[in-house]
């Protein structure tokens, strides 16, 4: 029973983190690129900034959260490195 909760709350991360990517990926890059191209960031619009660097950011940040989520997961479910 332990186990399956650990990995359902594992699975929920994973989720949560490739929505939070789909949207900045697909819908910042692709989809909203046009209204977000009227605002500038370092001289550049911002549509195509999220096409370029926003999505390439945001999964690097994505990893650092995940690793953090993961390790409070593990001290909760006393999950011991292998």
């Amino acid at each position: 029973m332990v186990e399956t909760s650990y990995w359902q709350e594992n699975l929920r991360l994973i989720f949560i983190c490739l929505a939070i990517w789909f949207v900045v990926s697909f819908g910042f890059g692709l989809l909203l690129v046009e209204p977000l191209n009227a605002i500038r960031l370092g001289g550049y619009k911002l549509g195509f900034w999220f096409a370029q660097q926003g999505s390439i950011y945001t999964f690097v940040g994505l990893i650092f959260w995940y690793t953090h989520k993961m390790n409070q997961l593990d001290k909760k479910y006393n999950v011991e490195d292998q």
